[in-house]
C-alpha cells in the first residue's frame, strides 16, 4: 500500500538518543523529512527519567554527585551513554518511504462497510453469511473475546508479573549492572510446589484387539485373520519337511531301531554269574612313594584280613619306610595294608588289612584243572578296577622266569598256568578262576611284544596249590622254606640227553650228598621229566623238606638213577 510521509511530533526524543546529540531515526522507523528535526540545545533535568520495558532509564543524566540521604553515603556519578552518530536523511528518500501524515501504525487503516465494519480493501470477497448462522456463532454484543470459552469453564486467575530474567530489586535500585561481572550458574528457575493433582483413577483397561488394532477391525475379521495364519503355517511346515525329505536321501526320520523285548537269561555259573560272585573278593593295591608308585591286584583270602598277592606288586614298600599301602575294595572302601610276608622266589606276598567281615573268596584245585577248561580273569589293569576277562586253560605246568629289575628283588621261577584270557600289567596278584567261580591261579606275568606292550593271549598264573602251601607258611611264620638240589645248571639240548646239565655242585647240599657231579645232565626228577634248567627248579620245589626223591641223569652216555633227600634251602 502507499506510504505517505509522517510528522514527528516536536519535543519528542527517539528512544536511545543522547540528550547532547542530534536527533538520529531509529533502526527500522522511517527518517522524518527536513526540517523536522529538533534542535539540539540542553534541556532542563526534570528530574529522573521513566524506566524503559528492560528495567534500565530511559535517558541517562549526569548530575554532580551530592550529599544523599541523611546519613548515607555519597553515590557515585552515573554514567551516560556513549552519543549515536546518526546521518542526515535524504529528503526525497523521505518524501517517498516517510509514514504518511495522520498514520501512527505501520499500516495504513482499513476503510469502513456499510454495516460499519472494517473490510479490509472496502471489496465483500464472500457473501455475508445467513442470518441464522451469524446469530447462532457470532460474538456476543459487548465482548471482545475472539474465541468463546467451553461452557462452565471459568476465566484462570491472574498470574503474577515474572521476575525480571536479568534484573533484580536492588540492581534496579542502582539503576545500574557491572559488565565486566562474572557469570555464575545458579539452581535451576522453579515455579513454586503446587498442589498434588487428585489421585487418578485407573481406567478401563484395552483388549488385545484394541491394542494391535485399535476398533478398525472386527473381532469376526480377527479370527478369519487367525485361522488365514494357522492354515498359511501349516502348508509352510508340510512343504518344509517334504523339501528336507527329498533333499537327503540318505536320511530317514521315520527309523525306529528295535531292541530284543526279554533280556537274557543268566543261569548259574555263567560269566555274569561268576564276576558277581567273585568281583567283591578282589582288591586294587595302590602303592605310593612320594610322587611315583604302582598299581596291582589282589585277592582276600581269609576272613580276617589277609589279602594274597604278588611280590613284585609290593616290593618297592618292603624296601622304603616310606612307602605306603592302600586296598582298595570293590564298593570303594579303602583300607590300610600291612605286610605280613613275601617269599621272592615264589613271587607271592601276603597282606594284613583291618575290615570288618571282607568277602572272602573260594579256593579251588589247580591239579583238576585240563587243557581247554574255561577260566576267567578278574583284576584291576591299568587301574581299570573290576575288569573282568575270559579263556582258557592253554598249557599246564609251564616253566616261567620271573626276572629281578629295578623295582622289585623278584627272582622266581613259576610252575605256572598258562592262559589266553587277557592279562595285562596291573593284573598281577588278582584272581583266575575256573567256571564255578573258585580260585585256581594267581595271575603273575604275560608274554608280549614289547616291554610296554598288552596281552597278546599268552597269560601265567600261579597255581593256587602251590600258593595256597605259601601263603598258609607267610601267615603263620612270616617266612617260606624251599626245598633245594644245590646244584646250578643250564640246559642242553644234544638231541641224545636234553635237560639240564650240573654245572658245579654246592658243597654239603643234597645233590653232593646224592653222588652228583659236575656234567650230568638231569633228565627226570621224581615223575616229572626235566627238558630246562627251569624246569627243574619247578620240579624240585614241588615236593617237600626231607622228602626222598628219586633223579635220573645222563653220566657219560649211560642212564643213572640216584636217590636224593631234598634239603631246605
Amino acid at each position: 500500500m502507499n506510504q505517505q510521509p509522517r510528522s514527528s511530533q516536536p519535543g519528542s526524543v527517539p528512544h536511545g538518543s543522547s540528550t547532547a546529540g542530534a536527533a538520529q531515526p531509529a533502526p527500522g522507523r522511517a527518517t522524518p523529512p527536513a526540517g523536522a528535526q529538533h534542535s539540539a540545545g540542553p534541556r532542563p533535568d526534570t528530574g529522573p527519567s521513566e524506566p524503559d520495558r528492560n528495567g534500565r532509564p530511559s535517558r541517562a543524566t549526569s548530575q554532580a554527585p551530592g550529599p544523599g540521604p541523611q546519613g548515607a553515603a555519597p553515590r557515585p556519578p552515573r554514567l551516560a551513554p556513549r552519543p549515536l552518530h546518526r546521518p542526515p536523511v535524504d529528503p526525497a528518500q523521505a518524501a517517498v518511504f516517510a509514514r504518511p501524515a495522520g498514520v501512527e501504525g505501520s499500516f495504513a487503516p482499513r476503510p469502513a462497510g456499510p454495516d460499519g465494519e472494517k473490510s479490509g480493501t472496502g471489496l465483500r470477497l464472500a457473501p455475508p453469511p445467513p442470518e441464522a448462522l451469524r446469530q447462532a456463532f457470532s460474538r456476543p454484543p459487548g465482548s471482545s473475546e475472539s474465541l468463546q470459552r467451553p461452557p462452565g469453564d471459568t476465566p484462570r486467575e491472574p498470574q503474577p508479573d515474572p521476575e525480571p530474567p536479568l534484573w533484580s530489586e536492588r540492581e534496579e535500585e542502582r539503576g545500574w549492572r557491572d559488565p565486566g561481572a562474572p557469570a555464575v550458574l545458579g539452581p535451576p528457575a522453579l515455579d513454586e510446589e503446587q498442589e498434588q493433582d487428585a489421585e487418578q483413577v485407573e481406567g478401563a483397561r484395552l483388549s488385545l484387539r484394541e491394542l494391535l488394532f485399535g476398533r478398525r477391525v472386527q473381532p469376526s475379521a480377527l479370527v478369519v485373520l487367525l485361522v488365514a495364519a494357522l492354515l498359511v503355517g501349516a502348508v509352510g511346515g508340510l512343504v518344509g519337511r517334504l523339501t528336507a525329505e527329498g533333499g537327503n536321501p540318505l536320511t530317514d526320520p521315520d527309523v525306529t531301531l528295535a531292541q530284543v523285548a526279554p533280556a537274557e537269561d543268566r543261569p548259574a555259573g555263567s560269566i555274569s554269574d561268576v564276576a558277581n560272585r567273585v568281583l567283591p573278593a578282589v582288591v586294587s593295591i595302590e602303592v605310593t612313594l612320594g610322587d611315583g608308585g604302582g598299581t596291582g591286584s589282589g585277592v582276600v583270602i581269609d576272613g580276617a584280613g589277609y589279602v594274597l598277592t604278588n611280590n613284585h606288586v609290593i616290593s618297592i614298600a618292603a624296601k622304603e619306610q616310606r612307602a605306603k599301602i592302600t586296598v582298595v575294595f570293590n564298593d570303594g572302601t579303602r583300607a590300610e595294608g600291612r605286610i605280613v610276608g613275601r617269599d621272592p622266589k615264589s613271587d607271592l606276598a601276603v597282606l594284613k588289612v583291618e575290615v570288618a567281615n571282607p568277602t572272602v573268596i573260594q579256593l579251588g584245585r589247580s591239579s583238576d584243572l585240563r587243557v581247554g577248561d574255561r577260566v576267567i580273569a578278574i583284576g584291576s589293569p591299568l587301574r581299570l578296577a573290576g575288569t573282568v576277562t575270559e579263556g582258557i586253560v592253554s598249557a599246564l605246568n609251564r616253566p616261567v622266569r620271573l626276572e629281578p629289575d629295578a623295582t622289585t628283588d623278584t627272582n622266581a621261577v613259576i610252575n605256572a598256568i598258562q592262559t589266553d584270557a587277557a592279562i595285562n600289567h596291573g593284573n598281577s596278584g588278582g584272581a583266575l578262576v575256573d567256571g564255578r567261580g573258585a580260585l585256581v591261579g594267581i595271575n603273575t606275568a604275560i608274554r608280549s611284544s614289547g616291554p610296554d606292550g598288552g596281552s597278546i593271549g599268552l597269560g601265567f598264573a600261579i597255581p593256587i596249590d602251590d600258593a595256597k602251601r605259601i601263603a598258609e607258611q607267610l601267615i603263620r611264620t612270616g617266612e617260606v622254606k624251599h626245598p633245594e638240589l644245590g646244584v646250578n645248571a643250564r640246559t642242553v639240548m644234544d638231541g641224545t640227553g636234553d635237560g639240564a646239565q650240573v654245572q658245579n655242585v654246592q658243597d654239603g647240599s643234597a645233590a653232593a650228598e646224592a653222588g652228583i657231579v659236575e656234567g650230568d645232565v638231569i633228565i627226570k626228577v621224581g615223575d616229572r621229566k626235566v627238558t630246562s634248567a627251569d624246569e627243574l627248579i619247578v620240579a624240585v620245589r614241588s615236593h617237600q623238606i626231607g622228602e626222598r626223591v628219586p633223579v635220573q641223569l645222563v653220566r657219560e652216555g649211560r642212564q643213572l638213577t640216584l636217590e636224593v633227600t631234598l634239603k631246605s634251602d
